[in-house]
């Protein structure tokens, strides 16, 4: 079993929000990222979706774009995006869900010789958002994330590796350490997975490693709308 993600797709079964007006990188965005995946990855694969899957406004809106999932390979795990309006509460999403696809809210989910957790973390709260109210939903978040791993570690019974998804970047665009990272070591997590950055992005930011554990940033247009393996 291999691990990729791809992250940030913004379907819209409609039409009405084209990407491609954000840069050549977006034209047929969605094409390649299919194109790759029917590459790579095999039924028995595990492909991270971190979060901003679909524009729709509602539930049963993002039906349809469930529907791309239900035919392609691997099993699927998502985390709710910072643009994902139509993510109700996680009971009500996990119902429309296909087959073979997982959404983790502040949870994990067991998957061969690997544990899945996440949350949708938050902005870091330094220079220009340093703001009461980013420092209030920041604090939710690290309670959020610490949920997310107790429930991994009581899943982890026989030394499975753990991988953490989070939708924001858990560190700022310097990689420094923080008390997100420092809660993510404390637990023994094997590896990160975030996305949420478009546009230019510091090569150090798309791979880097903190105290030995690797973080991957999967938005599509940031890794050329391909999925990235997670090396575990």
């Amino acid at each position: 079993m291999k691990i990729y993600s791809i992250s940030d797709l913004h379907l819209d079964i409609n039409n009405t929000k084209p990407m491609d007006i954000f840069g050549p990188i977006w034209h047929n965005h969605l094409d390649k990222i299919i194109a790759d995946w029917n590459e790579k990855v095999n039924d028995d694969d595990v492909v991270i979706l971190a979060g901003d899957y679909s524009w729709a406004m509602k539930l049963n809106d993002v039906v349809p774009d469930f529907e791309l999932l239900n035919s392609l390979k691997g099993i699927k795990i998502i985390i709710r995006g910072n643009h994902d309006y139509w993510w109700e509460s996680v009971s009500k999403v996990r119902e429309k869900l296909p087959k073979n696809s997982y959404a983790l809210q502040n949870d994990a989910i067991k998957i061969g010789e690997y544990i899945f957790c996440g949350n949708r973390g938050w902005i870091i709260p330094e220079g220009k958002y340093n703001t009461e109210e980013n420092r209030k939903i920041y604090a939710r978040e690290l309670i959020r994330l610490n949920l997310a791993l107790e429930s991994a570690k009581k899943l982890q019974k026989n030394g499975e590796k753990i991988v953490y998804i989070t939708h924001y970047p858990p560190f700022n665009n310097r990689v420094e350490e923080n008390e997100y990272t420092k809660t993510i070591e404390s637990f023994g997590v094997s590896a990160v997975v975030f996305a949420h950055l478009h546009g230019y992005v510091n090569p150090k930011m798309i791979y880097n490693e903190v105290n030995s554990i690797p973080y991957y940033l999967t938005s599509c247009d940031a890794v050329k709308n391909k999925l990235v393996e997670i090396k575990v």
